[in-house]
Order: C-alpha cells, then structure tokens, then sequence
C-alpha cells in the first residue's frame, strides 16, 4: 500500500487503536496484510515522535515497510517472547474470537510470531466477523510443501475440501516466504474448527493452516458507527 492510497477510514481508525497500545521498549510482532500495513504505518508515525520499540516482522513485505519507517527489527531467534502482536485476519468467529488468515500469503510466520506472543491483538472491519469459521464467504489457506503439492492435494480432498493452487500473474505458483505453495480449501461439509485442525496437523505434505484457535487476545473492530473491541471469552 502507498501512501498515496487512501485508507478505508473503518481500518484505519482500528489500525490506530492498536497503535496506541504499543509502549517504549516493547517487543512487537507486525502483522501482513493490507489491514496490519495500516497498524505498521501508524506506528511509523509514533516512531517519528519518539516511540521505541522492537519489531518482528511476519513477512519479507513488512520487514520492507517497517524499514522504510525506520523501525529498529529483530527476529525470533533474538526475541523468543513478544510481547504484543498486532495483526489482521480474514475471518473472526464470534464469541471464541478464533481466526482463519493466510489470505495475504504469510500464515505460516503469522502463526509462529502469534504463538510467541504473550497478546495478539486482531485489527478488522466488521466484514470480516463470522457465526463459524470457514462456513461463509472465505476459503481456508493451508500451505503445503512444493515437493509432491499434488499428492498432498489428494489428501486434502479426501477430507472434503474443494482445493485452488494460489498463482500469481502468468499462473505460476505463489510461493510463499518460506518456499511453500498455498492451497485455498473450501468445504461442502465444515467440521468443528478443532477436528479440522486436528486432520489438517496430520496430513503428510501440509507445512501449515489458516486456522488459528485460542490465540486471540483481542479484536479491534473498525465500524461505521466507530470502534469496539471484542474480547475473548473465558
């Protein structure tokens, strides 16, 4: 995203909530993603006036933007415990506050920053809340190993899930990061979120999925009518 773009006003008064929840010295997970790009930019703005903190970025996309803003980086090999994430998410089921992401071709670090992280605060708009997740409008991103993808395939489908091969332009495959292909499932049948994570965590070739259960700390919401947050419940 440019600067030049303009910002759906509902994210970015979400993105800037999240912001404001950072303090000096903090360790920070950045987000991917068009919603988590809005977070990053307005700590940009709090770095310019004296904010500092250390980020860990969740793509080589971010890494980019956050130097670009001159944020001070690390990794986790250096910072094994972060202590707020702030990112987006492509559905978020009502109630658990459970997530699908991996639309934007980084779950698999998203999901490593956000299991390191001691609050994992989700920036959305009110398009992304769900009843149950991976039953409406989105389809489930699982990242599989590029060796055999087509095997693997196979083994999706023999869990009931209508599988797209993610390419970029000329219908390559996209590959992610961290060298993978990307599945996009959809399923005539959804399971429980739980047993479906469960049959995905043991399929041969599956690296990772967008399923991420019990991690969220908090969503920011960007409405209309202004900004809530949703807490999960106990």
């Amino acid at each position: 995203m440019s600067n030049t773009t303009v910002a759906d006003p509902r994210k970015l008064a979400a993105a800037e909530s999240a912001a404001a929840l950072v303090q000096d010295g903090m360790i920070v997970g950045l987000g991917s993603g068009s919603t988590a790009s809005l977070a990053v930019r307005a700590l940009g703005r709090r770095v310019a006036e004296g904010l500092r903190f250390t980020g860990i970025p969740t793509s080589e996309k971010t890494a980019e933007l956050a130097r670009s803003l001159s944020m001070t980086l690390s990794t986790l090999a250096e910072h094994s415990r972060i202590a707020i994430t702030i990112d987006g998410a492509d559905e978020v089921e009502l109630g658990s506050l459970d997530l699908i992401k991996g639309l934007g071709g980084a779950l698999l670090r998203e999901k490593l920053v956000a299991a390191a992280t001691e609050r994992l605060v989700i920036v959305v708009d009110e398009s992304k809340l769900v009843t149950r997740l991976a039953a409406e409008r989105r389809p489930l991103p699982v990242e599989v190993v590029a060796f055999g993808w087509q095997t693997t395939a196979e083994r999706l489908k023999a869990l009931g899930a209508d599988w797209t091969l993610r390419t970029v332009e000329g219908g390559r495959p996209f590959v992610t990061d961290g060298g993978n292909y990307t599945l996009d499932c959809r399923f005539q049948t959804v399971p429980p979120a739980i047993d479906l994570q469960r049959q995905l965590d043991q399929t041969i070739g599956v690296v990772d999925h967008g399923l991420f259960l019990g991690m969220t700390s908090q969503v920011i919401i960007g409405a209309a009518n202004g900004v809530s947050v949703l807490r999960r419940e106990s």
